[in-house]
């Protein structure tokens, strides 16, 4: 079990991405934090896991809100004894092309996919620079890197999380913390099954494998940058698309 006697905190993990994401590490040994803002989301995925025989709990959290990020970390670390690992996972979209983009669509997603990332880790760095030890996964997107028509906002903001990614992995790496993105290509989720069949297709056809991703090629990528088996690695994207971006 990679992960065992290590515990994760694990932001927007209630659903999708990082539901699976909390799946893998409880499967891999680890004790399990799901924070959210939908506490009930959260609390009933946490019940899920438990039921399988984890060890989880569900806390409630904006990861947009500064001060209660830190109290809810502070809180959590206190509670546990310790945070080892945080997946920085949540994330928003509110797509529009740049002209009928409004304010209010760009600063919502900025302020979780990238002030929220921002919010957490420095939350958390103290916690793991007291143990001089710990390792971040940030979770971007395929989009960070290539950009995509009608999500300004979205792509600024994942790839923004890989600049930061690899600021903060120099600022720490002589303690010992870890800092590393993951980069998701299209992935099989319930936000991509809402997309017509037809569209879905021409999107296949720009991928070399010729099909979506799965949540669960997201949450082995963070199992294994979460574990000793990453021990050497810092600073970088680990892109799980399928070669759709190379």
């Amino acid at each position: 079990m990679k992960l065992k006697d290590k515990t994760a905190f694990i932001t927007g993990g209630a659903q999708g991405i990082g539901k699976s994401i909390a799946q893998a590490f409880v499967a891999a040994g680890a004790k399990v934090v799901i924070s959210d803002i939908n506490l009930e989301a959260a609390q009933k995925t946490a019940d899920e896991l438990n039921a399988a025989g984890g060890n989880v709990i569900a806390v409630k959290q904006n990861v947009a809100d500064f001060d209660e990020t830190g109290k809810v970390i502070a809180a959590t670390a206190k509670d546990l004894g310790k945070i080892d690992i945080l997946v920085n996972n949540a994330g928003i979209t509110k797509d529009a092309l740049l002209m009928r983009m409004k304010p209010e669509e760009w600063n919502a997603v900025v302020s979780v996919n990238l002030t929220g990332v921002f919010n957490c880790t420095k939350a958390v760095i103290p916690i793991m620079m007291k143990a001089r030890a710990g390792k971040i996964i940030n979770i971007a997107s395929i989009v960070g890197l290539m950009g995509n028509a009608g999500q300004a906002n979205y792509s600024a903001t994942k790839a923004g999380v890989i600049g930061f990614t690899k600021t903060i992995a120099r600022e720490v790496a002589s303690r010992n913390i870890l800092v590393n993105a993951v980069a998701p290509g299209f992935i099989d989720t319930e936000m991509t099954q809402k997309i017509p069949e037809e569209i879905k297709n021409k999107m296949k056809e720009q991928i070399p494998l010729k099909k979506l991703g799965l949540p669960e090629d997201i949450a082995n990528a963070c199992v294994f940058l979460a574990s000793s088996d990453s021990d050497y690695i810092t600073g970088q994207v680990l892109s799980v698309n399928g070669g759709m971006y190379m």
